[in-house]
């Protein structure tokens, strides 16, 4: 599937490789945060040690960022999405939308959802995306 980035989406994920050497393969941009799908098995180099490297990736562009490891099948990219919740399960249903049904453990439903539900609406966006995923929902 063909992401198309925005130039202000291009330009940060130039620096975002300038200051961590990941090359992102995404970037929302969002009023307050930046939201980058980094390749898989890069999260560890993207954060750093002790989480230092993001960290300075946040105070060089001004904003917080939150990073999602890339995965190839819409199960696996899904439940990375929603991380750190704990996701015991994802399906993808295909009636008449895609649809993935994600199952969370029970005391990390609110991490899942986010504050005003902003994880699960980026997880949303960003499996729609890749993935061509129409909604996410938690059971």
């Amino acid at each position: 599937m063909r992401v198309t980035l925005s130039d202000e989406a291009r330009r940060y994920i130039g620096r975002f490789d300038e200051l961590t050497g990941v090359t992102p393969r995404d970037c929302l941009v969002e009023e307050d945060r930046l939201v980058f799908v980094v390749p898989p098995g890069e999260m560890h180099e993207a954060i750093g040690p002790g989480g230092r490297t993001v960290d300075r990736v946040e105070a060089e562009l001004g904003r917080g960022v939150q990073l999602v490891e890339y995965a190839e099948t819409p199960e696996a990219f899904v439940a990375n999405a929603l991380a750190p919740a704990a996701v015991r399960a994802v399906t993808i249903s295909e009636q008449n939308d895609r649809v993935a049904y994600v199952e969370v453990e029970p005391a990390d439903r609110g991490v899942a959802i986010g504050t005003d539900g902003r994880t699960i609406e980026t997880a949303r966006r960003l499996a729609g995306r890749h993935h061509d995923v129409d909604d996410v929902q938690l059971t």
